[in-house]
């Protein structure tokens, strides 16, 4: 299951690839909702793509964007005093007395400070680093689609809560980032042939086993333990990711944009690497008809799914 992505996350390039059009209503909304405190969470970089704002709409999104920034870095530097304080006071305990709560004390008010700093130092940073782009279950995304005949690029939540369904399902469900193929006519029959969507992607991160990995024994190692592999396209093309999604609504609560990659039996390489799935990058001659999936039927949308393009994955341990 692909549980994390590095993606574009920059709309315009959306944008001038496919002379799409951004829905910058569902973009606002986004950001009013994230500036009132909901937990809708986006990609440093989707956020700086609104820097230079070209418009009123786009003005109003960075306006938003700033607020959030603002009240999240007042936030950090209260709990940096709070955690500076917390490790004063235990420095000072262990010069009397070292205490076993004393040294977990320090210990955890040390680890706290450095992670504010560090999320300090993303807020204030202007230059664009590659984790910027990551998105994991949960994030917003930039995703294209085709309504009234047109390109246009939403975003939309990376975890997939079907029209209809409770907002539990997130918590019962909580693997609907990905929709497997052996299941679009069962779970995902609400979206499939019906809501199709592509997502961009440069690179995508999957857990695996590191017996799997390493081709050895689980009994081998001292614990079940996990590993993360980045997996990157050998020729370094863009990925044109599958999707589904739909909109969920609720009298009295804000409507939720939000989709699924689709995943397939993986190629030789990632199952040797130790992982049993991949999501399938469509060929880009086969985006518009997987974009209307209304004009065909499932054999057709299957064919797209079968016809998709084939990289080589290079893998390694991600960073």
């Amino acid at each position: 299951m692909c549980y994390s992505a590095q993606i574009l996350a920059d709309y315009r390039r959306y944008v001038r690839m496919f002379g799409a059009h951004m829905d910058i209503a569902e973009f606002a909304r986004l950001y009013f909702l994230q500036a009132e405190g909901h937990t809708a969470k986006t990609p440093k970089a989707l956020d700086d793509a609104f820097r230079d704002p070209q418009n009123d709409g786009e003005r109003e999104i960075w306006h938003l964007i700033e607020k959030t920034r603002a009240e999240q870095k007042t936030k950090l530097e209260q709990d940096l005093f709070k955690q500076r304080t917390r490790l004063t006071e235990a420095e000072r305990k262990l010069k009397s007395k070292v205490t076993k709560a004393a040294t977990e004390s320090r210990r955890i008010a040390t680890d706290k400070i450095e992670a504010a700093l560090r999320r300090i130092e993303d807020i204030n940073r202007t230059e664009s680093k590659p984790r910027d782009s990551r998105i994991f279950p949960g994030t917003y995304a930039p995703v294209l689609v085709i309504e009234n005949g047109e390109y246009v690029v939403k975003p939309m939540r990376y975890q997939c809560r079907i029209a209809g369904k409770p907002a539990n399902y997130d918590v019962k469900y909580p693997g609907t980032y990905n929709a497997r193929r052996d299941n679009l006519e069962g779970f995902w029959k609400p979206c499939f042939g019906h809501t199709h969507g592509v997502m961009l992607v440069e690179v995508f991160y999957e857990n695996v086993k590191k017996a799997k990995m390493e081709g050895t024994l689980l009994e081998t190692h001292d614990k079940d333990e996990n590993v993360v592999l980045e997996f990157r396209p050998s020729n370094g093309q863009l990925m044109h990711v599958a999707c589904l999604w739909s909109r969920w609504t609720k009298p009295g609560e804000p409507d939720l944009l939000s989709f699924a990659a689709i995943t397939d039996e993986p190629p030789p390489e990632i199952e040797a690497a130790g992982h049993d799935r991949c999501i399938i990058p469509i060929k880009p001659e086969n985006i518009e008809a997987w974009l209307n999936p209304g004009d065909s039927s499932l054999d057709a949308m299957y064919a797209i799914l079968d016809d998709k393009d084939r990289p080589y994955y290079e893998h390694k341990l991600a960073a």
